[in-house]
């Protein structure tokens, strides 16, 4: 699947998933949200760090996301880490459906933007966890690329 431009404003990024996870796969989904959750949104006010994606009954639902109240609500604000349901194509889910069953697969959220019409959007990640020897070696790959970019920087 192509990877599709965010092209609107990014709210909040997972950098703890691109270090635990090597993302194999990205998918676009939407998001049902109340009122109230996307004025805080707008505002910035969000946290996707344990946050984790599941299929139930065929349909894609967000886990352990923390959308802040937004405090000028006039209504009774809702659970800030309540489930999500999110809105993907039946063929991407199946898709989903399929990979998940392999062993060491998850989902994982990996930004969530607004997009230029205004909706809220979130980078899905079809992710599988690294062992602590890969972690080192990213880390260490990502050094030695500072340093050659300094390196050309200084000329």
């Amino acid at each position: 699947m192509k990877k599709k431009d965010s092209g609107g404003k990014v709210v909040c990024t997972n950098k703890k998933a691109y270090h635990d996870y090597t993302i194999e796969q990205e998918f676009e989904a939407g998001m049902v949200l109340n009122g109230p959750e996307i004025k805080s949104l707008r505002a910035g006010k969000a946290n996707l760090k344990d946050g984790y994606a599941q299929v139930r009954n065929n349909e894609l639902f967000l886990y352990n996301v923390h959308i802040s109240p937004y405090p000028y609500a006039s209504m009774v604000p809702p659970d800030p880490l309540r489930v999500r349901k999110l809105l993907l194509h039946r063929r991407e889910i199946n898709k989903l459906i399929g990979k998940l069953k392999e062993q060491g697969y998850t989902l994982v959220p990996l930004k969530i933007y607004l997009s230029p019409q205004g909706r809220a959007k979130l980078a899905l990640g079809l992710a599988k966890g690294k062992k602590l020897y890969d972690k080192r070696a990213s880390l260490k790959k990502k050094e030695t690329d500072r340093e050659l970019q300094r390196i050309m920087r200084r000329g």
